[in-house]
């Protein structure tokens, strides 16, 4: 049952339709075989890099898109369904763009931004550690100024793409100033003093590389910074609320495809004579599974539409943050039980759904934590 899906133009419909077709043909066909074996998928985003998909939300002028956050998050969406690590992957490069794309400098964007989004580079967005997860204030990461040079040391930890990017969007402290202390690198993979440890392992998503990244006197040039020295905390948290309505429509596609499965298996298996499909508890499930995908979508493309207005949005991403990824849990546990035995076997994709549903709960902010902020903007009045 493909999205329904009301486009503003027919240059986005075309993008929509080159999305479906990378994910039918490139991405769907190896995703169950990839996960199973924690094969990082480099070649694929290079192919999304030379379809144009890399740089969607960006500047023309730098190799982007240009194209509106509504568009580009259905993309997205697109990508997921194919295959939740590669969706996640292309979330999470997009964010690490935001930094130099909104806040560095013609001379910074010219340099380094078309390389990467085109396709030729990786980003990681390093913001988290272990001491510092919900709370990034918190964070220890310094970096100390020597000369033309900051020298960098500490660990950040649960870092998507650590040891396999091309570049590191690095939170690092400059100061004890609390949150006013924190400043912006763009840090070169190749940096000496610069290595990851080896990946976590994960319940889902072993797709997608997660593991710690280190450094040890690691030297990165001052022209790297992004923004003046202190304001890396409130780069952050922009970065991450347009970031968390791509988590929101990667959850999106992955409750899609849950429900897309259970559909199939429910046409197809019989039981007393007829199409399981035919019985009421399994209509009902699968009633409530597809009303909850359509309201995840809608949330998420209301604080799009919003952003692409220049309206402020960040409750409503933390909104659809929450619905989304709460929502995907309980459509790929539905799906599961769809199933019924079936759903249980690695025979079918539902119960990989089930394990990579999980996390968006936690990434870019707990679902805790957009709670908060959703309170917090309630009581603003």
């Amino acid at each position: 049952m493909p999205a329904d899906r009301l486009l503003p133009s027919t240059e986005a419909q075309d993008l929509i339709d080159l999305a479906k077709e990378i994910a039918r043909e490139e991405l769907a066909p190896i995703a169950g075989k990839y996960e199973e074996t924690a094969h990082f998928p480099r070649e694929q985003f290079r192919l999304l890099g030379q379809a144009g998909l890399l740089g969607l939300p960006y500047s023309e002028r730098w190799g982007g898109g240009e194209l509106p956050y509504e568009v580009y998050l259905q993309v997205l969406e697109e990508i997921a369904a194919a295959w939740m690590s590669v969706g996640v992957g292309l979330s999470v490069h997009t964010m690490s763009c935001f930094a130099l794309a909104h806040h560095g400098t013609d001379e910074q964007r010219d340099r380094w931004l078309p390389a990467m989004l085109e396709g030729g580079l990786l980003g990681a967005y390093a913001l988290s550690e272990t001491h510092a997860g919900s709370d990034a204030a918190a964070l220890s990461t310094r970096a100390r100024l020597d000369g033309d040079q900051y020298v960098v040391n500490g660990t950040k930890a649960w870092i998507t793409h650590a040891g396999e990017a091309d570049f590191y969007t690095t939170m690092v402290r400059t100061s004890d100033d609390g949150g006013q202390g924190i400043s912006c690198l763009l840090v070169d993979a190749a940096t000496p003093g610069l290595s990851a440890a080896p990946p976590e392992r994960k319940m889902g998503l072993t797709g997608s590389t997660t593991a710690q990244l280190m450094f040890e006197d690691a030297a990165v040039d001052a022209d790297r910074r992004i923004g003046e020295e202190g304001q890396g905390l409130k780069i952050a948290l922009s970065s991450l609320s347009s970031g968390r309505l791509g988590i929101a429509a990667c959850a999106v596609g992955l409750a899609q495809a849950a429900l897309d499965e259970a559909l199939e298996y429910a046409k197809g298996r019989t039981q007393f004579g007829r199409p399981i499909i035919e019985f009421q508890g399994l209509e009902f499930l699968l009633a409530d599974m597809a009303a909850t995908v359509e309201t995840s979508r809608a949330m998420y493309l209301d604080a799009a539409r919003r952003r692409d207005r220049g309206l402020p949005f960040q409750r409503q991403a933390s909104i659809a943050k929450l619905v989304a990824t709460d929502g995907a849990m309980k459509v790929t546990t539905d799906a599961v039980q769809v199933l019924g035995g079936a759903g249980y076997t690695k025979d079918f994709p539902a119960e990989r759904y089930m394990r990579e549903a999980k996390v968006p709960q936690i990434f870019e902010g707990t679902n805790q934590i957009q709670r908060m902020v959703i309170a917090r903007e309630l009581r603003k009045g």
